[in-house]
């Protein structure tokens, strides 16, 4: 992969995730371990049905209830960044991933608290979409334990599996959702989070 010089270009839209794209796809064929992080397999949503007299379906709610899950799983891995990264680059866009995700949880609250739905699903939904994907407590614990030496690279490979599971969630919400703004939410989420990993494979050959 040809690096690329020059300040890094800050996404800061929506995310959203669900079933992790391998690195070895992400990075063209060259494969690249993710940390520990498992691939997840691709959410399958159920309920296209329309909510009776609502602008919204079981798929609209359910992106929004595993979206604010999972950014919650990215502020806190993002939130390691600061005082472990040696490059200003990385600290840089940790930064802004962790406050881009916490302005999106925040606005899907208010989203699921005006259609008087919960803000998270039981587990058992969550199931029947594929699982929630994400980041496990012994996955954030092995990225803030490493060694300084090897803190970089493990963050940025696991960072890369967490965005590319919001990539996931957003496809799959274009696909079977039916609110306009949610499914537009899920666009910008796929344009951003894939501009992210670009940038964050670019650090890891540098």
């Amino acid at each position: 992969m040809v690096k690329r010089a020059g300040p890094i270009v800050l996404a800061v839209f929506l995310l959203t995730g669900c079933g992790a794209h391998s690195i070895q796809e992400l990075k063209g064929g060259e494969e690249l371990k993710s940390g520990g992080h498992a691939a997840h397999g691709p959410a399958r949503a159920s309920g296209g049905t329309a909510v009776p007299g609502r602008d919204y379906n079981p798929a609209d709610v359910m992106f929004l209830q595993m979206l604010m899950a999972h950014n919650g799983q990215g502020v806190r891995l993002a939130r390691l960044a600061p005082d472990r990264a040696t490059r200003e680059e990385v600290r840089t866009l940790a930064a802004a991933i962790a406050t881009t995700q916490e302005t999106e949880a925040a606005s899907m609250s208010e989203r699921l608290i005006g259609w008087r739905q919960p803000a998270t699903a039981r587990a058992d939904e969550h199931a029947a979409h594929g699982g929630m994907p994400g980041v496990g407590e012994e996955e954030i614990a092995a990225v803030a334990d490493a060694a300084p030496a090897d803190f970089e690279k493990k963050f940025l490979n696991m960072m890369i599996a967490q965005q590319d599971d919001a990539i996931q969630l957003a496809r799959m919400e274009v696909a079977t959702g039916l609110n306009a703004e949610v499914k537009a939410m899920a666009e910008r989420v796929d344009a951003s989070r894939s501009a992210q990993i670009k940038q964050m494979l670019a650090m890891l050959d540098q």
